[in-house]
Order: structure tokens, then C-alpha cells, then sequence
């Protein structure tokens, strides 16, 4: 019943359509009703109930978007595995185009037919894995990480591990195809560490990162100091940008880094296929100074959100007076919205505790966003329920994470 060009939404193959319509429908409706248009008659007099009021409509609205994001990224990551295997035995092909064409004059040798009868083996280990981990990204699940984004510390390290395993295969192919001792020993040779210490170096290093790095994540996210929200779904643009789509130069940097390191011995080893790829130490020295960067860009990252003052919002035309039950009080800080929770349904799980009462942010819709909450200032009611005295005030993010408590005084 349910074809490509489905858009019920409730089937793998609408559920991007689905997707498409809920986000169109809640732009609409925020843009509506940041212009005034739909409000109810009945709470249309009283700025606070109006409020309220938008806020919960966008909050219901904005919960559809990602329920639908999130069926849309369990299809797309469901038919992903398919296009892993069918790029993998597409390199394979153009591995074969490349070797017949630079076979011509040359002629046809037992490395050329080792290194096709690698990249078959790969190709066929990689498309058994694609489809061991079909719902989970195929191939790619070893490079998602917890938060559901591609780890750029992880694809590094596993383009490192494929080029070796690679190198590796067609030295076992030649070694099985040698006939005289003396090329068996050059080929044994070949695996010996003089020649290939720069990039087992190489490899070892970019590894051991991938390693430290979710260690060191996962720390400072228990540790909270460190706010990490899940995505939809993974993009190719997470290998060079942070958690909020921003490109990071760390990241930037260890990827066109290594990814040239990897060409070159790419070459290396085309050229010279009796051995690892000799990777020369000035070459290795970079990738390891670009891998040094990175760690330290994520230990740098992050930090946990702060309170620095809370003062009674005031409008046109209000006279100064103290905190009252009722008033409305803008919490000024930093880091109130976690990288990449900008989104509504996100944004609408922020909390923040006076005294012993939870109240909810408001969702103050503007013309192509929101003007509460921000990363900076928050801004909400102080509930009848509030005992006068001295309260503390303290703010839950959408990671779950708390700032400091901050103490103001309310009165009758």
C-alpha cells in the first residue's frame, strides 16, 4: 500500500514527507501567532494568559515535529545501510576501472589482481556489517555516536584501520601468489616496522583519541559540565561542525589533516605495494599535532550554565517596586540553551525552580525564532504559590543539567 511516494507519515517511506508537512505547519502556526493572529478572545486581554496560552500551542505543536523527526530519522538510518554497501561496491568498481586503465602498457601484475581481491574482501566484510547494524546506519554505526551524530574522532580513526587492513590484505594476496622464497621474504619484509612506523604511529594515535575522546565526553557530561542533546539523525556535516551546526576548526582541522595523510598513503601504497605505506615522519608528526588540537578542543568545549543575576522585568510605563508573586523576573547568564537544542520542543522542556515551584519557560514566539528563552536570558512569572522571603532561583536546561542557585527576595 505504502510506495515511494507515500506522505501518510506513518510508514518508513512517508515518514520524510510527514516530517516535511508537521515542520511547515508549526513554522506557520509560530509565525501566526507571533504577528497576534489566532488568539482566543477569552485570553487575549491578559498579556500573561496570551502567553501561556501560545506557549502551550507551540509546545504541542512543536512535540508532532519530533515525534515525526523521530520516525524520519529511524527510516532514513533503516535504508542507509543499502547506500553504505552500494557506495562500498561502487569504490570497488572504480578500483577495478582505475587498475585495467593504468594496466594498459603497463601490464596486468600479481599486486593489481591482490589489491582487487582485497578491496572484494573488504567490500564484503564491510556490506556483512552494513547489514548485521541495517538499523543502526549500516556500515557507518561504528562512527555514530551515543548522541546520534557522526563522531569525527571515530571515522578518522576507522579510515586509518580500513587503509591498514587494506595494506595488509594485498601483502597476504601477493604472499600467496609468490613463488620464489626471496619474494616471499621481501614481501614478509614489507610488515616490518622501519618502513611502517609512521603510520602504525599514525593509527595508534588517531585510535587511542577516538578512545580518550568518548572518555573524556562521557565524563564531563556525568560531571555536567558538558551539554549534550540527541539529534534526529546523523549528517555528514557533523564531522565538521559542533553539536549546533557551527563549524568547528578543531574538527575541521584533524579531517582535511588527516584525510590528506590518508591520500598520500593511498599513493604510497599504489606505488609500492610490497609494504605498508611508508608515511614519512614530517607528514605523521602533522597528523599528530592536528590529533593533539582536537583532544584539546574538546576538553576546551562546553562548561555548565550560570545564573549571574535575576532582576524584576519591567515594561513601559511600570513603576521600580520589588519582586512580587505575579511579576514577571529575567534570569541573566550564560548557556541556558545547549548546543542544539534551539528547537521548540527542546526549548519548551526548560524549567526553572523558585523556591520549592517548577515553572516552565514560556515560549515567546518572534518573527523567524523566539525572543524567550535564550542562551542568555530567560524570562518567567513568579507563581502565586512562591512564599514571600528570600527564595532561591535555578534553572534546569533541556540537557538536564542546573546552574548555580541564585537567591532574590519576594514580597506580599
Amino acid at each position: 500500500m505504502h510506495e515511494g511516494g507515500c506522505t501518510c507519515g506513518d510508514c518508513p517511506h512517508g515518514a520524510r514527507a510527514g516530517h516535511r508537512r508537521a515542520v511547515a505547519a508549526f513554522l506557520a502556526k509560530r509565525d501566526a501567532l507571533a504577528s497576534g493572529q489566532g488568539l482566543p478572545a477569552g485570553v487575549a486581554h491578559s498579556a500573561s494568559a496570551s502567553r501561556q496560552w501560545v506557549s502551550d500551542e507551540l509546545t504541542q505543536a512543536a512535540d508532532v515535529v519530533a515525534e515525526r523527526g523521530r520516525l524520519e530519522g529511524e527510516a532514513w538510518l533503516g535504508r542507509l545501510w543499502r547506500y553504505t554497501a552500494y557506495t562500498v561496491w561502487a569504490g570497488v568498481v572504480v578500483l577495478l576501472l582505475v587498475q585495467a586503465l593504468t594496466a594498459i602498457g603497463a601490464g596486468w601484475t600479481a599486486a593489481r589482481t591482490a589489491g582487487l581481491l582485497a578491496a572484494v574482501v573488504s567490500a564484503g566484510l564491510l556490506s556483512g556489517a552494513a547489514w548485521l547494524h541495517r538499523a543502526r546506519g549500516g556500515a557507518l554505526a561504528p562512527v555514530i555516536g551515543e548522541d546520534n551524530r557522526l563522531s569525527t574522532s571515530r571515522a578518522v580513526a576507522a579510515g586509518w584501520v580500513l587503509l591498514t587492513v587494506y595494506a595488509v590484505l594485498v601483502l597476504v594476496g601477493q604472499l600467496a601468489a609468490a613463488s620464489t622464497p626471496g619474494r616471499r621474504d621481501e614481501l614478509v619484509a614489507g610488515l616490518e616496522l622501519a618502513g611502517a612506523a609512521g603510520v602504525v604511529t599514525v593509527v595508534a594515535v588517531v585510535c587511542g583519541v577516538a578512545v580518550l575522546v568518548r572518555r573524556v565526553v562521557g565524563l564531563r557530561v556525568l560531571g555536567q559540565r558538558l551539554q549534550k542533546v540527541r539529534a534526529h539523525r546523523p549528517r555528514a556535516a557533523d564531522l565538521l561542525t559542533d553539536d549546533a551546526g557551527r563549524g568547528s576548526f578543531a574538527d575541521i582541522q584533524y579531517v582535511v589533516i588527516s584525510g590528506v595523510a590518508l591520500v598520500f598513503a593511498v599513493v604510497r601504497l599504489a606505488r609500492k605495494p610490497s609494504q605498508l605505506p611508508d608515511l614519512p615522519w614530517g607528514l605523521a608528526l602533522l597528523v599528530l599535532v592536528s590529533a593533539a588540537t582536537y583532544l584539546a578542543g574538546k576538553y576546551a568545549e562546553g562548561g555548565r550554565p550560570v545564573i549571574l543575576s535575576v532582576v524584576r522585568s519591567r515594561e513601559a510605563g511600570d513603576l521600580d517596586a520589588p519582586i512580587r508573586t505575579g511579576d514577571d523576573i529575567e534570569i541573566r547568564g550564560a548557556g541556558f540553551v545547549p548546543p542544539g537544542a534551539g528547537t521548540a520542543d527542546r526549548l519548551s522542556r526548560m524549567v526553572v525552580r523558585i523556591g520549592a515551584v517548577h515553572v516552565h519557560v514560556p515560549l515567546v514566539p518572534v518573527s523567524g525564532g523566539f525572543g524567550n528563552p535564550t542562551d542568555a536570558v530567560l524570562t518567567v512569572p513568579v507563581p502565586v504559590d512562591v512564599e514571600p522571603g528570600r527564595v532561591e532561583v535555578q534553572v534546569v536546561t533541556a540537557a538536564g543539567v542546573e546552574t548555580n542557585r541564585y537567591e532574590i527576595e519576594v514580597t506580599d
